[in-house]
């Protein structure tokens, strides 16, 4: 099996930094990871016991630990590894992908045995912005990150709750920086199953939490101040992601339901139609749950059976409902009296604009496309705007006059644009490709 590696160059340790212990080895992966001089072809090996990332049997791997000696990985066939910890003070450890991507849908297992503070982590860095994130499925004695829940996401048969950390002038893949990191953090532990990463990623946009150019992605095994033993298996499903809950329609009309923000009392639901402009969307609420809020459409009832209908702000809307000790997601289906409109297009694909987070810097947009699969959505920025990020789309351009087409996640997808004094909404149109 070949193998090839990257040696990363000794260093001074950081301080700890409490009381959130696990940013002490984050501060000193990005330190590894900023200094890495250059690649060298090796020796076959299957045992790793020092800091160095690299390449084995088809898969990208990294290992690093501040205790050498402590720790070992062994490198098995394909996505394989193993690891084995005892008196180590910190060390992370996995197989994956150089770069990852958002609409990978990753299929793992493992024999997880933890004794004290450690974690098992879908896990990977991202530039422009610079991002550190995290898919957690288990964990040892405590259960990261230590903050408060900004929401949860659905996902693969659970929930996981998401969040978002900050840390300031540390370490990172590219030096020294001030950088956010996001996590989905999974309420109920598991050790096998799919993590179709593009749900976290899209729940996380909703938050305004957005991604850049992926580095790694790796199934990884993380231990603080602790023992024990891994052996982890990591492969690539498909690309597609998981339907979503509850979604419907007549043949004309379908529509697409999404649990998004979750509070003790109360959640939201959005639901993205495709097919026609002219719909009703008929919208189904839990025993007990009652209407508090609705955006981006009219919508009539206020509990059991709702209507909802277009009031010019594009296929995509929203709602809060009570949960009044009902914490059930609603279904929905949906209805045409047309068959199709024309929010943008060439009369073969119809393309919305929706207007979505807002912050005094910059502003998320999403769009949504029906009548075709195969589509060039040509998107109309306001003057002076400039792209930040996209998701679910390949997107060209910077300002001015930008283009996206699909790139396997959908007919949904977004974009982040900086205002540069300009709060005015882009336009788009579609035309088939």
């Amino acid at each position: 099996m070949s193998q090839s590696t990257t040696s990363s160059k000794s260093f001074t340790k950081s301080p700890l930094r409490s009381p959130w212990r696990p940013r002490a080895r984050h501060a000193i992966v990005g330190t590894l990871a900023a200094l890495s001089l250059f690649l060298t072809a090796i020796t076959p090996a299957s045992a790793v016991d020092t800091n160095e990332e690299g390449t084995h049997d088809g898969y990208f791997y990294s290992f690093w630990t501040d205790t050498q000696g402590s720790v070992t990985m062994d490198l098995g066939s394909g996505g394989n590894y193993s690891t084995q910890w005892s008196g180590t003070n910190n060390f992370v450890a996995g197989k994956g992908w150089n770069p990852g991507t958002s609409s990978r849908v990753v299929n793992y297992s493992a024999q997880y045995n933890p004794n004290g503070n450690s974690y098992l982590t879908l896990y990977g860095w991202t530039r422009s912005p610079l991002v550190e994130y995290y898919v957690v499925e288990s964990w040892g004695s405590w259960r990261p990150p230590g903050a408060t829940s900004m929401g949860t996401v659905t996902s693969d048969g659970g929930t996981y709750d998401i969040y978002r950390t900050q840390r300031v002038d540390a370490p990172s893949i590219d030096g020294t920086q001030t950088f956010y990191q996001y996590w989905s953090v999974r309420q109920s532990k598991r050790t096998s199953g799919t993590i179709t990463f593009q749900n976290h990623v899209n729940a996380w946009a909703q938050q305004g939490m957005n991604l850049g150019n992926h580095y790694y992605q790796i199934m990884a095994t993380e231990g603080y101040q602790s023992s024990g033993s891994s052996n982890v298996t990591v492969g690539s499903g498909g690309g597609d992601q998981e339907p979503p809950p509850g979604g419907g329609g007549d043949g004309s009309c379908t529509v697409s339901v999404t649990r998004a923000s979750d509070w003790s009392d109360r959640f939201n639901t959005t639901f993205s139609v495709s097919g026609t402009n002219d719909w009703v969307v008929t919208i189904n609420a839990g025993s007990g749950q009652t209407l508090q809020n609705s955006w981006n459409a009219n919508v009539s009832g206020t509990s059991g059976t709702l209507t909802a209908t277009p009031n010019g702000s594009g296929s995509d809307f929203g709602i809060t409902l009570y949960k009044n000790g009902n914490d059930s997601t609603p279904t929905a289906s949906c209805s045409s009296s047309d068959g199709g409109g024309d929010d943008g297009g060439d009369g073969s694909c119809t393309v919305s604009v929706t207007r979505a987070s807002d912050w005094s810097d910059r502003f998320n947009t999403t769009f949504s496309v029906s009548g075709t699969s195969n589509w060039v959505v040509t998107i109309n920025a306001g003057s002076g705007q400039t792209l930040q990020n996209s998701w679910n789309a390949n997107v060209s351009g910077t300002s001015g006059t930008l283009t996206a087409t699909p790139n396997g996640s959908g007919n949904d997808f977004g974009i982040t644009l900086y205002k540069n004094g300009n709060d005015s909404t882009p336009t788009a149109s579609c035309s088939t490709g």
